[in-house]
């Protein structure tokens, strides 16, 4: 999920708008709104947040501290003016990066994923699980070295248990991670549809079932 922090309304709905086509989750605040929230959100939910993105607020109505020390995601500034001052007053803040207005969604995109990579060159950008290899940076998964071609939503599922694989998740944390936890209007059954399609295509190639389900308890990948 993105956050995106603006005191204008129709710039966070416009992002939402966006992302959705993109079949991201995001969700959006005024800066006031954002600031009691990163405060008291679970820790949970918050790792749910893939990026944060600063639109327009009044300087010191949020703090860059406070967001890392609750969050390693990117913090990305989008600035509407072509000032070179105002660009080095936003990285001495403490963002990763900033980008002028206008902008394609798609670059914004781009971007996280670049941060993201460099912050995780020196750990691993993949993960294998029996047969499997199970990458972090928006690679399809590989079976027997093979790449396994999966939709956006199903591959961040794999993704996620991946990246938790000593303990079970949860429906509810699988539907925060990829939904994110505004969306109102995608019901959190939707997960088990997703799971159920994606098990189908796992055991085709694999030739049995690794996700691992326990009533009340949750979801984790199996090798064998």
């Amino acid at each position: 999920m993105i956050v995106v922090i603006d005191e204008r309304e129709l710039v966070t709905e416009g992002y939402h708008s966006l992302f959705n086509r993109e079949g991201v989750a995001s969700a959006g605040f005024a800066p006031d709104e954002f600031g009691e929230w990163v405060e008291t959100v679970a820790d949970e939910e918050l790792k749910a947040v893939s990026a944060f993105l600063l639109g327009q607020c009044e300087e010191g109505d949020i703090r860059a501290q406070r967001i890392r020390e609750r969050s390693a995601a990117p913090l990305i500034a989008l600035s509407e003016r072509n000032s070179l001052d105002d660009t080095l007053r936003l990285f001495e803040w403490g963002v990763d990066d900033v980008v002028r207005k206008p902008v394609h969604i798609r670059e914004i995109l781009a971007r996280i994923t670049a941060i993201r990579r460099r912050a995780q060159q020196e750990a691993a950008t993949f993960t294998e699980i029996g047969a499997m290899r199970i990458y972090f940076d928006g690679r399809d998964p590989e079976i027997e070295g093979q790449p396994l071609p999966l939709p956006r939503r199903e591959r961040r599922i794999l993704e996620y248990l991946a990246s938790n694989p000593t303990r079970r998740v949860t429906k509810t944390q699988i539907f925060n991670a990829i939904y994110g936890i505004f969306d109102e209007d995608v019901e959190e059954n939707v997960v088990e549809s997703h799971i159920s399609k994606l098990r189908k295509k796992l055991r085709e190639k694999l030739g049995f079932d690794p996700i691992d389900s326990k009533r009340y308890l949750g979801y984790r990948l199996a090798d064998t």
